[in-house]
This record gives structure tokens, C-alpha cells and sequence, in this order.
């Protein structure tokens, strides 16, 4: 797929109209930068209606290699030429299927709440593949409630690790707790498809070392329902206990 068709697909996705202002809200993000560690993440304020970057944060260079400048004047076309041909036709799709899902099943009042997670392959300052999992929060909306200002987060991962290019997202629940409403694996399919989205959420917990009843209390579920999905969990993965599951994860982030 040649980059225009990239441009022209991505365009479609994400067709908008009215130019939001938000250089307060912009500022501050840039102002905390200064304070962050380098990382093997980093982080840009992306504008879907020029397809530029807004903000590309000092880790940038650190994780790819590449110079802030060259991606901050060529924005997003030349970050897509970068990515590997082979996950380009995926990750339309997925970032396709994700605007549908939102524009069809998610009320207005709560886009701003949502958060949405893809992955990639792409080509550093050394011309090698790494794997990046982009997430992605909306900080405004055009005239039909369509995201056009992102903050996104990249995290970076070793070219070594195995990826399906998989798709997410997420509402944050009144208990400030990230409930997964839609997943989709876009490369072949794995065992973990056969996981639902709430026991996404319940290994997404359980790796953070959560007990079963402070599980409950964020997810509006009884512990004895997390105890129910913890052992199916296993079932279906085929594991014998919550470490081997918390090590699976560190080798597979597309099962969250």
C-alpha cells in the first residue's frame, strides 16, 4: 500500500470538520514533559484533521532513533512510511473498525472517557522493526462527536517479541476503572480470542497484583464472579496458576 492510499484511508477514518481550540490543555502536557524520566515510551498530541503532530515529547529520539524535528515538519504520512508494510492493510482496519464501534456504540457524553489501544511494527533510526503498542485518548471532537485531537502514548518493544496486530478500547467506569468494550485480533487467531472482554479485564487486574475483591469493586462484580472468571481464565489459557499467567503476559501484551 502506497502512502497516498494510506492518506486517503486514514482521511476517511477520521473525516472532520471544525478546528477545536485547546492550546491551554496542549501547554500544560508540553510543561510536564520537561519532568518525565526517559523511558522506552513516548508520547505525541496528534491532529487527525492535518494529520500532523501537535506535540512530540523529548523520549521520542531515545526510543526510535529519529529526529523530533523531521517527524514533527513531515507529521503522520511519514511516521506511516515508516511502519512495516506488511501490518499497513491491519492496521486500517483496525483503527476503521474502531471508529465504527465508536461512532455506533458509544453515547456522545462518553467518548471523552474512552481510550484505545492498537500495535504496529516500525522502522527506527537504524532502519530495524521494532513492535509499538499506541495508546490513544481523545482530548476533542469535531461537530459529529468524532475524535480529532488525540494524546497517544508509545511504548516500545524489543523486535524479538511475536505480535498479532490486535485492537482495543476502553470506557472508564464511574469506579475509574478501564472496562474493555471491544477487542479484535487482526493478524491470525489465537487461543486468547476465545477470552471475553470481561476476563480481559480481570487478567489486566490480576497482573497488577489486585485481590479478588478489590477485582469486584472496580469491575461492579462480586468477588465469587472474579473467582468464576479467574478459573476459566486458566481454563482456557491453559495454565495452572495467576503467575504463570502474570509471566504469559510479559511475552504477550496483546491478551489485554
Amino acid at each position: 500500500m502506497i502512502i497516498d492510499d494510506i492518506k486517503n484511508s486514514y482521511r476517511e477514518i477520521f473525516e472532520s470538520y471544525g478546528k477545536p481550540s485547546l492550546e491551554e490543555h496542549i501547554k500544560k502536557i508540553i510543561e510536564l514533559d520537561a519532568f518525565l524520566p526517559y523511558s522506552s515510551t513516548f508520547f505525541c498530541i496528534t491532529n487527525t484533521q492535518n494529520l500532523t503532530f501537535e506535540y512530540i515529547s523529548k523520549n521520542t529520539k531515545a526510543c526510535l532513533g529519529l529526529d523530533n524535528e523531521v517527524l514533527r515538519s513531515k507529521g503522520m504520512r511519514y511516521f506511516w512510511s515508516r511502519m512495516h508494510p506488511d501490518d499497513l492493510d491491519k492496521w486500517l482496519m483496525a483503527l476503521n473498525e474502531l471508529m465504527n464501534f465508536t461512532l455506533g456504540e458509544i453515547k456522545g457524553e462518553d467518548r471523552s472517557k474512552m481510550s484505545y489501544t492498537w500495535n504496529y511494527r516500525f522502522k527506527n533510526g537504524n532502519d530495524e522493526y521494532v513492535n509499538i503498542i499506541q495508546n490513544t485518548t481523545p482530548l476533542a471532537f469535531d461537530s459529529n462527536n468524532k475524535p480529532i485531537i488525540g494524546l497517544a502514548h508509545y511504548t516500545v518493544l524489543v523486535p524479538d517479541i511475536k505480535m498479532q496486530i490486535c485492537a482495543s478500547a476502553k470506557l472508564l467506569n464511574k469506579n475509574n476503572e478501564y472496562e474493555t468494550l471491544y477487542y479484535n485480533n487482526f493478524s491470525q487467531k489465537l487461543l486468547s480470542d476465545g477470552l471475553s472482554n470481561r476476563e480481559r479485564d480481570v487478567i489486566r487486574l490480576l497482573a497488577l497484583h489486585e485481590s479478588s475483591k478489590s477485582i469486584a469493586n472496580k469491575l461492579n462484580i462480586s468477588p465469587n464472579t472474579v473467582d468464576t472468571h479467574r478459573r476459566n481464565i486458566l481454563k482456557k489459557l491453559k495454565l495452572s496458576s495467576t503467575g504463570e499467567l502474570v509471566g504469559l503476559l510479559n511475552y504477550n501484551k496483546n491478551l489485554i
